[in-house]
């Protein structure tokens, strides 16, 4: 490939994306297809700091616009230091969140407005876009069940609440239903169903680089 393949993985929490980041990379290097794997906030050392800082709860106030331009910096050093570098090399890119998740949380949640986030965030990418995102939908208090179960703490973000989170969901499948580059994943099953239906629309999508009869 001339230029890599960006695939981004989206959902509300405890939708499961990072474990399927993780089996979808399993299945790239099964098939042998060079690829690279990061979370976002994060994946540079300035977005792992970006992170800690967002999503502690009890550090200090953070208001939804310092929000928002925490992230874009965060995004700014991820697609100069990580994104853009894995796809000159002709490489599968497969980031845990990317430029959906401020249009949903931001944008729709902590009502920024669409208009605004979609301004400052193409300065923050360089106008880069995902060939495709995967969206895995889950209601969010099965979502919220599911990291009882596990035994995770509420983060900052997620302690906003239900409303605010019903929020995010409904954002990104609105954002599904006008966008053919985003196409919602049933989160519902099983870590391997949803991996398996995942796959295969990847396959069926994207014959190249994902061979539809490979792996």
């Amino acid at each position: 490939m001339a230029r890599g393949f960006f695939l981004v993985l989206e959902g509300v929490e405890g939708a499961g994306k990072t474990t399927q980041a993780r089996l979808i990379g399993e299945w790239l290097d099964q098939l042998e297809i060079p690829h690279r794997l990061a979370r976002e906030p994060g994946g540079t050392a300035l977005g792992e700091s970006i992170r800690e800082l967002l999503l502690e709860k009890r550090g200090a106030r953070i208001y939804a616009e310092t929000e928002l331009l925490l992230m874009l910096a965060a995004r700014a050093a991820y697609v100069k230091e990580v994104v853009g570098p894995v796809l000159a090399k002709g490489w599968v890119m497969v980031s845990d969140r990317f430029e959906l998740s401020s249009f949903a949380y931001q944008g729709v949640g902590r009502g920024l407005g669409l208009e605004q986030v979609r301004a400052l965030n193409a300065c923050a990418t360089g106008g880069l876009k995902p060939d495709l995102t995967l969206v895995f939908d889950l209601p969010v208090m099965t979502g919220r069940a599911r990291q009882i179960a596990a035994g995770k703490a509420e983060d900052r973000i997620e302690g906003a609440g239900a409303a605010f989170l019903e929020l995010v969901g409904a954002a990104y499948r609105s954002f599904a239903e006008a966008d053919d580059a985003v196409r919602l994943i049933d989160a519902t099953g099983t870590e391997t169903e949803v991996h398996r239906a995942a796959r295969d629309l990847l396959r069926s999508l994207f014959p190249e680089p994902f061979g539809s009869g490979r792996g």
